[in-house]
């Protein structure tokens, strides 16, 4: 959905160096993990300075859907999912289980977390054994820098992808107007036993838990710089208290349509229905749907 239809829409992007509308836009995954510390706490990375996209703000786990996350052995390496359904889920005709397998990805490469288990086994692999670690930091590194492709990594270790675990809650269309925008897909997965997260200290340079309340707040003052789609994803988490109320409200939620009510600086705002000024908020700032139910 986009703006550009508004009366200062021109005006609103006169200051930009490129032309907004040919800007394209590529899908993207992202997940949001969480755990009890010991009550609901949230995985958030702090984004590189130097990076071309939300440079230097708080982030979850996430990043585009490449070619390899849709290749024809995917579907044979993954558990919980298949094309088709995963596709369903996401409203899509094909290609659906690309997200999944992106935001999984993705969770590996700058969180170091992987939701997968062995064949034959049902719980998901512990990374603690000082061998696995270390084995598993080499493969992320090998990741990163593009000389080992993700899918390797799993089909070499006689791994399953466990998308069982991987909730879909959401859908954000980014802003006009950065020179990277995505169409994004929200997930929701518990933080597995035996690992522990740390950022790649490349694309993220910081990793940090923290309660949706506290998150808000310092959304709110400046010292958690987040975008509208994060902090609405995050603010949807406030009425849950553990990871499991979280989890269980992510398994089937219906969807909302998520507006912005629009001040006199810009977009200030986020409503949901129900809301205070929901009906009258504009709906060309930002796309988004919600399925992750509120008690």
């Amino acid at each position: 959905m986009s703006n550009t239809d508004s009366p200062d829409a021109s005006d609103r992007y006169a200051h930009l160096d490129f032309d907004p509308e040919a800007v394209p836009i590529r899908p993207a995954a992202t997940v949001m993990i969480v755990d009890d510390r010991p009550d609901l706490h949230v995985l958030m990375l702090k984004r590189n300075a130097r990076s071309v996209f939300v440079g230097d703000m708080w982030v979850y786990p996430g990043g585009a859907v490449d070619p390899e996350d849709g290749h024809g052995r995917v579907e044979a390496l993954c558990t919980g999912e298949d094309d088709a359904s995963a596709s369903a889920a996401l409203e899509v005709g094909a290609d659906g289980l690309a997200f999944w397998v992106a935001s999984l990805r993705e969770m590996f490469e700058e969180a170091g977390v992987l939701l997968a288990h062995r064949v034959g086994e049902d719980h998901l692999i512990d990374l603690s054994p000082l061998d696995v670690e270390e084995r598993f930091s080499e493969y992320r590194d090998q990741v990163n820098d593009g000389s080992l492709p993700f899918m390797d990594v799993i089909e070499g270790e006689q791994l399953r992808l466990e998308l069982t675990d991987m909730h879909y809650v959401g859908h954000w269309l980014t802003p006009m107007g950065p020179p990277r925008r995505y169409d994004t897909r929200f997930f929701l997965a518990a933080m597995p036993a035996g690992q522990t997260p740390l950022h790649d200290n490349d694309e993220a340079v910081h990793h940090e838990w923290v309660r949706p309340a506290d998150a808000v707040a310092l959304n709110r003052t400046g010292e958690m710089i987040m975008m509208t789609p994060t902090i609405a994803m995050m603010m949807r988490l406030l009425p849950f208290h553990r990871a499991a109320e979280a989890v269980a409200a992510a398994s089937g939620g219906e969807v909302e349509m998520v507006r912005i009510v629009t001040g006199i600086d810009g977009p200030d705002r986020i409503v949901f229905p129900g809301d205070e000024g929901y009906e009258t908020a504009d709906r060309e700032i930002e796309f988004g749907r919600v399925t992750l139910d509120r008690p």
